[in-house]
């Protein structure tokens, strides 16, 4: 899918037109700079990203909910900085004599919570003391990160953090875009707007919701439409975060 860069919400209603153009794109799926989308939510992140090598700190803490960009985001940092990534439930004691060896100045930890603190700390310093860069993303925010280790904790205080936000709905219309998209789904944008007004404003309802209905379409031998949304909507069955009130 092309970059959509959106207009910051309340600038103007959801755009039917912006959706149809995001449907008549080809999309694949891949942690391109092509196929990540800007808006209001997650701007802080990516200009801070395009600015490396010029950081203000050698690291940088992203964090936000599941789906919302992070791990795309610290792929596109990788790119630009020639960076070794490592997922943080591989980052062991075991394994960072291993990782140590490749002599690494720029690392991105993607989920870094999942990593051993032991071994996070000493690549923390490693970088440093190399005069590298880390990227950390994370799921949680550094105050509920809970780590045992006091060193850890007080440097992970000092970095820069920018959170990630919940997706307005000119983003989370583009993200179900995708989500269709990479499923080889083509949805008439009355579709998506349908859907806006009623799921959760999350990554994860949205990624929710599209495998549920590709799954619909594809038992049914039919296209995603509102009558089916609207079916799997009501399936109790069906676990999908709502919105509280229903916008008309």
């Amino acid at each position: 899918m092309r970059a959509v860069r959106l207009a910051p919400s309340g600038s103007a209603n959801y755009s039917l037109r912006m959706i149809q153009l995001a449907l008549d794109l080809p999309c694949r799926k891949a942690f391109g700079r092509s196929d990540f989308m800007v808006s209001g939510s997650n701007i802080a992140a990516v200009k801070r990203i395009d600015r490396w090598p010029d950081w203000p700190s050698a690291v940088l803490v992203l964090h936000g909910p599941p789906g919302c960009g992070k791990t795309h985001l610290a792929h596109l940092w990788r790119e630009r900085a020639s960076a070794l990534m490592i997922a943080g439930e591989t980052l062991t004691e075991a394994t960072l004599p291993h990782l140590l060896d490749e002599f690494p100045r720029q690392v991105a930890i993607d989920d870094a919570d999942r990593a051993s603190e032991h071994a996070l700390l000493h690549l923390y310093n490693f970088c440093i003391e190399c005069q590298g860069s880390l990227l950390i993303t994370t799921r949680r925010s550094l105050g509920s990160w809970r780590t045992g280790l006091s060193d850890l904790r007080s440097r992970l205080r000092a970095a820069p953090v920018i959170q990630i936000g919940a997706p307005d709905d000119a983003l989370l219309g583009a993200v179900l875009i995708k989500h269709f998209s990479d499923r080889q789904l083509r949805v008439a944008p009355d579709v998506i707007v349908y859907l806006l007004t009623r799921i959760d404003r999350s990554f994860a309802a949205a990624a929710n919701i599209s495998s549920h209905l590709d799954s619909a379409a594809l038992s049914n031998g039919g296209p995603v439409t509102i009558p089916l949304a609207r079916k799997i909507l009501a399936d109790p069955a069906v676990k999908l975060g709502r919105r509280v009130e229903i916008r008309r």
